[in-house]
């Protein structure tokens, strides 16, 4: 069984394909620090399943899962993110993955998740299967709007509403920072919004962002 596990961050992608082969003996781990890595290494060997970061530079771990599942509808993919927003939860298992572990779970919680989808089941993390089932959906009109956005200005979008400097996010996401200005004025217009004070109460008004807690992105 092979492993292929994507995650920007070497040492937190270095420990875990070193639990993942204490944990699951069986399995052959190989590392992608990028989603445009992760979709040549799985050109030159089909994966198993693939584990799989949100926040990668480039090519987000969402649009990564979308270019792989084009390639390889069949392919499965667990998402392992820091993240746990509801709101990214939702576009991870759009995007076609098969489960939503974060990284504050046990390790035994992540082999759980492996096995399970490896069995044909897809898993999602137990705290969050539960809010998901509870939260009620936001406005439809609110979601409207944002489901009109691409995979790129939604990222963005999560940022700014996060309060992240527009230099900082042309670093993340390896563009310029005149690329970042303007798709803030082509998300205040595609949004309706004058301000980046709206731009952070739609954010909240679709759960996007929590008061007072932390920013899906």
């Amino acid at each position: 069984m092979k492993i292929l596990l994507v995650d920007d961050h070497a040492m937190v992608r270095q420990g875990c394909a070193s639990l993942l082969r204490v944990l699951l003996p069986e399995a052959r781990v190989s590392e992608a620090r990028d989603g445009e890595e992760a979709l040549l290494s799985i050109q030159a060997d089909i994966p198993g399943l693939v584990i799989m970061d949100i926040g990668l530079p480039g090519i987000s771990g969402l649009e990564t899962t979308r270019r792989m599942l084009v390639r390889l509808p069949q392919l499965p993919v667990l998402f392992f993110s820091m993240h746990d927003e509801l709101s990214l939860v939702r576009q991870a298992m759009q995007a076609g993955a098969c489960g939503y572990v974060t990284k504050k779970a046990s390790p035994d919680v992540l082999v759980e998740a492996v096995r399970r989808i490896l069995a044909g089941y897809p898993y999602i993390e137990q705290p969050l299967a539960t809010e998901l089932a509870c939260q009620p959906q936001s406005d439809a009109s609110e979601n409207l709007r944002l489901r009109g956005m691409t995979q790129r200005e939604f990222e963005i979008f999560v940022m700014l509403a996060k309060g992240m400097p527009a230099k900082r996010i042309a670093e993340q996401l390896c563009i310029s920072g005149k690329t970042v200005s303007n798709y803030l004025t082509m998300l205040k217009s595609k949004l309706q919004v004058s301000s980046h004070a709206e731009l952070v109460h739609l954010a909240i008004d679709t759960g996007v962002l929590r008061v007072g807690g932390s920013v899906a992105g």
